[in-house]
């Protein structure tokens, strides 16, 4: 048989790069609590001698980004410099500036003068004002391979680095600390369906009391064992697994004490696990209309709802915008030769069903509200908790498809 393997890492909520991001975005929730319409960029570097906070914000609100930045370090359990950090003492310098005019006139400037000029008087007005924050192009994939339209490896790795992190902070696995990464290689058949799981690899930091074998036992019962169980049920095979934990031995030193971490480091973990292209920018700290987040995660909304109306067994979705353009330049829909119905009739239906302006797609995935946080670490996609996750045009898609042909 003509198989393949394919490989996707994720990492804990202690990773370097993934608490950067999560203070990041715990900055834009703290700022979109107080006003909706608030622009912020919000960059974090972090180093165990100190963490930085810079970007651009403009916003009627004020924000303690200090303290933000702490109750984040707590919650993951940053609690002491021999762990990695300590979330009350570590120093930590703020460098944000106000944006640009020159941006800002080409985002919400013309809204501005419209609604004091009583000129706008529907949404449409206001879709075709509000353009782009910045030109770039973004990308949407789904794939029919697991429940949740995502590709299986990265699934998997998601899901064993969430439940490490559970396992730490319930106590059901002692002695284990923040930091950890996952990595999980499947085998497809030449159709690109999974058929095995072939490697698990977990990294995950610890005390200096235990030693690697008693950790592997216990991350196999109570982290590889259930998630392997629960996501590949008795449909994909799991039970002859090489299994990899902590492959260098110790790892006992970690956090930002071990390494520095780097806001939107991790964009592949972010996204599909490298099944689908990236463009654009990373996503944490940016509010919703720089595209680099909201048209990715319009992207994803588009291609889950293509597959999950069975137009295609695999999507994937670029969109590119001009700074300052409401309209994207560009849309394109990939189906790799999977397609149900002729490829440029899904495109064209595609076009016809989902209004990809900005101010379109933060009104209809609901954007302007706080939460992003949740997304800074497990993952911006298949978790159905999130609005670019439901498959809400599924009917719509499929009516303009037949009216096509």
């Amino acid at each position: 048989m003509d198989t393949h393997f394919f490989t996707s890492e994720s990492v804990t909520e202690g990773h370097p790069d993934k608490v950067c991001d999560q203070i990041s975005d715990a900055i834009l929730d703290a700022y979109l609590e107080k006003d909706s319409h608030a622009h912020v960029a919000a960059e974090t570097c972090a180093q165990a001698s100190g963490f930085m906070i810079f970007g651009e914000v403009s916003s009627t609100a004020h924000v303690d980004v200090v303290s933000v930045a702490r109750r984040v370090l707590k919650n993951i359990g940053y609690t002491s410099t021999e762990i990695g950090v300590d979330a009350d003492t570590v120093p930590i310098q703020v460098g944000l500036v106000e944006q640009s005019a020159e941006i800002n006139q080409g985002v919400d400037a013309k809204i501005r003068a419209a609604s004091a000029g009583d000129a706008l008087s529907s949404d449409e007005q206001r879709y075709e004002l509000q353009g782009a924050g910045d030109q770039g192009l973004m990308f949407g994939y789904a794939s029919d391979e697991s429940r949740e339209l995502m590709p299986l490896p990265i699934v998997l790795a998601h899901r064993l680095a969430q439940r490490l992190a559970y396992v730490r902070h319930e106590g059901i696995v002692p002695s284990l600390r923040p930091d950890g990464k996952t990595q999980v290689t499947v085998e497809y058949d030449a159709d690109d369906r999974p058929l095995r799981v072939d490697t698990v690899v977990v990294s995950t930091q610890h005390d200096p009391d235990v030693n690697r074998e008693w950790i592997r036992e216990h991350v196999y019962d109570n982290v590889v064992r259930p998630v392997l169980d629960d996501v590949c049920g008795s449909t994909i095979k799991h039970d002859d697994i090489t299994l990899l934990v902590n492959p260098t031995g110790s790892f006992i030193k970690g956090g930002p004490l071990a390494d520095a971490g780097l806001t939107g480091r991790k964009i592949i973990v972010d996204t599909y696990g490298g099944a689908g292209h990236h463009g654009g920018g990373a996503f944490s700290g940016k509010d919703p209309s720089k595209v680099d987040r909201s048209a990715a995660y319009a992207a994803r909304w588009v291609a889950k709802n293509i597959v999950a109306a069975q137009l295609a067994h695999r999507v994937e979705v670029q969109v590119a915008y001009a700074i300052g353009v409401a309209h994207p330049v560009s849309v394109y829909v990939n189906t790799f030769g999977t397609e149900t119905m002729l490829r440029q009739i899904i495109e064209k239906a595609v076009k016809q069903v989902f209004d990809l302006r900005p101010a379109a797609i933060i009104d209809e995935l609901n954007l302007l509200e706080p939460g992003y946080v949740r997304t800074a670490a497990y993952g911006h996609f298949g978790r159905p908790e999130f609005a670019w996750e439901q498959t809400n045009r599924v009917q719509e898609l499929r009516a303009a498809v037949e009216a096509l042909l």
